[in-house]
């Protein structure tokens, strides 16, 4: 059985799903949905849409080079059959998977390793600036060097008796 891959997202297509264009020269795209065939129709490019593989490639969100995904590529002659080859590589798939994933890890750990430290001063200046929201009001009432200092203004009126008249 042959999974392909969606020409625009890049996602696993089934046998018997999806939809397959060819085009005039014979080139043929295959797609998981019709929200993928449909985005190719409209000649988007995978690249500039936000939830295709392309672009989270392009954009450094997924690793793109790494010796675990040689074993996925798509193979046009098939291999002789040899019993000793086909039990090691089924030996060797759980090993493989497991250190995608530790290295798909790693990758994630990198690309957040700023993303951390400016959340933490983000809510650090968002506390200092509605503080009051925090500390309850009887906090304030007790410790008065919490609260702003009072600032008295005296308001001198002058009444113009004629500007009342008016």
């Amino acid at each position: 059985m042959r999974l392909e891959k969606c020409w625009f997202c890049s996602s696993t297509v089934y046998p018997g799903h999806g939809i397959q264009f060819v085009r005039n020269d014979a080139k043929i795209f295959r797609f998981c949905r019709s929200k993928c065939h449909k985005n190719f129709k409209m000649k988007r490019n995978p690249r500039k849409v936000k939830w295709t593989k392309a672009y989270r490639r392009v954009h450094g969100k997924d690793m793109t080079q790494d010796s675990t995904f040689e074993f996925e590529r798509k193979r046009n002659r098939p291999e002789r059959y040899d019993r000793n080859l086909t039990e090691n590589v089924l030996k060797a798939i759980p090993k493989i998977d497991k250190i995608r994933v530790r290295r798909e890890e790693d990758h994630h750990k990198n690309r957040m390793k700023g993303k951390k430290q400016k959340l933490h001063m983000e809510a650090a200046r968002e506390l200092e600036q509605s503080i009051s929201l925090v500390k309850a009001p009887s906090v304030f009432q007790k410790d008065q060097s919490l609260t702003l200092p009072k600032i008295v203004v005296s308001v001198s009126q002058q009444q113009s008796e004629s500007r009342m008249e008016e």
